[in-house]
C-alpha cells in the first residue's frame, strides 16, 4: 500500500540477494504453511501480510477445508523480497506485482548503487528542510480533508511518511494535522464526517507505520488504551507506535475501556506500563473515578502514563494518583527511555 520511512532503511546487501536466490531455487510449490509460519519466515507481521494480500494481491494463498490461509516457499520468498524493498522505501502498490526475478534484481541493483555510493559525501535531507516540508504537508493534507478528497489526502500521507519518516511524520505532521481538525471543528468550519475521514485513513496506515522489525524478548510491555466513554482513540494509537518505534513490546488496546478491562490486560501481559489518552471532557466525575480505580488495581509498580488534549483538565487526580503525564512527543519518548532504562536496572 505505501512506502517505509527512509528512517528505517535497512541496507539490503548483495549476500542477502544471493541467498534469497539460492531459496528460491529449491522451493516447495505446494501450500503447506500457516501464515503464523510464513511470518517468521519472512520476517512480516501476520496483519501486514494479510494487508498486502488483500489490497494488492501481493500472494495468493489457497485455504484449507477449514477456511485458514496456507501458503508456499514462493509466497515466503516473495514476502522477503517484499519486505526488503519497502524497507528500502519503495511503495508496496508499485512493485507487489513484480515477479520474483524482478525483484531480485531490483534489489540487487539497489545493493551495488549503495556500495558504490558510500565512500561518496552524503546529503542528507537537513532536519530544518525537513520541518519545511511537514509545514507544507499540514496545509495540502489540510486542504484535502476540507475538500472531502480522501484519495488525495492518502497519498499526501504516503508520501509524507517517505520524506519525513515515521517519527517526523507523526509528530510533526500528523499531530499538528488533527490539532487543526479540531480546531476547525469547534469553529464550524468543518464538519464530525470530515474528522472521522481523516481518522478513516490514519487508522489505515497503522500496519506501515508501525514498526515492522522483530521485537526483542526482553524487551518491556505497555498496554495502550483509553478509559471509558472516551470514544476517541487516534491519540493513543499513535502513542503505541511511538512506543514500539522505541523498542517496547505494544498490545493495543482501543479505546472505551473501564479500568478492570484494563489492568486485566496488564495481569495477562505483564505490563510494566499502562497509557492512556483523555481526548475530551465529558463526565469528570467519571473519568477521576476510573484514574483512581485503576492505579489501586495495577498497582505502583505499574507506570501510569496519560496524554491527550484534555489530560490536563484532569491534573489534580493525576497528581494525587502518581501519573506521568505527556507535555509533548518528545517529552513521551523521554518517558519510555527512562522507564526502559530503570526497568534495566531492576532486573
Amino acid at each position: 500500500m505505501f512506502c517505509i520511512t527512509r528512517a528505517k532503511i535497512n541496507f539490503v546487501s548483495a549476500a542477502k540477494v544471493s541467498d534469497t536466490q539460492l531459496f528460491a531455487k529449491s522451493m516447495d510449490n505446494s501450500a503447506q504453511y500457516l501464515i503464523s509460519t510464513v511470518s517468521k519466515r519472512s520476517g512480516v507481521k501476520s496483519d501486514l501480510v494479510r494487508a498486502w494480500e488483500r489490497r494488492y494481491q501481493a500472494v495468493t494463498p489457497t485455504r484449507t477445508e477449514g477456511g485458514h490461509r496456507v501458503y508456499t516457499d514462493l509466497d515466503i520468498a516473495r514476502l522477503k523480497l517484499l519486505n526488503q524493498a519497502t524497507n528500502n522505501g519503495h511503495s508496496i502498490s508499485q512493485i507487489a506485482q513484480l515477479s520474483l526475478d524482478e525483484l531480485q534484481t531490483l534489489l540487487k541493483k539497489e545493493a551495488d548503487s549503495r556500495v558504490e555510493t558510500l565512500a561518496k559525501p552524503s546529503n542528507p535531507i537537513s532536519l530544518g528542510n525537513r520541518h519545511h516540508i511537514a509545514e507544507d504537508y499540514v496545509e495540502k493534507c489540510y486542504a484535502s480533508v476540507l475538500a472531502f478528497d480522501a484519495h488525495m489526502l492518502e497519498s499526501h500521507f504516503e508520501n509524507a511518511i517517505v520524506e519525513l519518516g515515521t517519527e517526523m511524520f507523526i509528530e510533526k505532521l500528523l499531530n499538528p494535522l488533527l490539532s487543526l481538525i479540531g480546531e476547525r471543528w469547534r469553529t464550524g468550519e468543518l464538519r464530525p464526517v470530515h474528522e472521522h475521514m481523516a481518522s478513516a485513513i490514519v487508522r489505515s496506515l497503522t500496519y506501515i507505520l508501525r514498526n515492522n522489525n522483530p521485537c526483542s524478548p526482553n524487551a518491556p510491555k505497555m498496554i495502550v488504551t483509553t478509559p471509558i466513554n472516551q470514544l476517541h482513540e487516534l491519540g493513543a494509537l499513535l502513542a503505541g507506535i511511538i512506543a514500539e518505534l522505541k523498542g517496547w513490546r505494544v498490545t493495543y488496546l482501543g479505546a472505551n475501556l473501564p479500568a478492570e478491562e484494563i489492568a486485566a490486560a496488564v495481569r495477562f501481559t505483564n505490563a510494566s506500563a499502562v497509557t492512556i489518552s483523555i481526548s475530551f471532557k465529558n463526565d469528570d466525575i467519571l473519568i477521576n473515578k476510573e484514574l483512581r480505580r485503576l492505579r489501586k488495581l495495577v498497582g505502583n509498580d505499574v507506570a501510569l502514563i496519560v496524554g491527550g488534549r484534555e489530560a490536563g483538565h484532569y491534573e489534580a487526580v493525576l497528581d494525587q494518583i502518581g501519573v506521568l503525564k505527556i507535555k509533548n512527543y518528545d517529552h513521551f519518548k523521554e518517558i519510555l527511555e527512562q522507564l526502559a532504562v530503570s526497568r534495566k536496572q531492576a532486573i
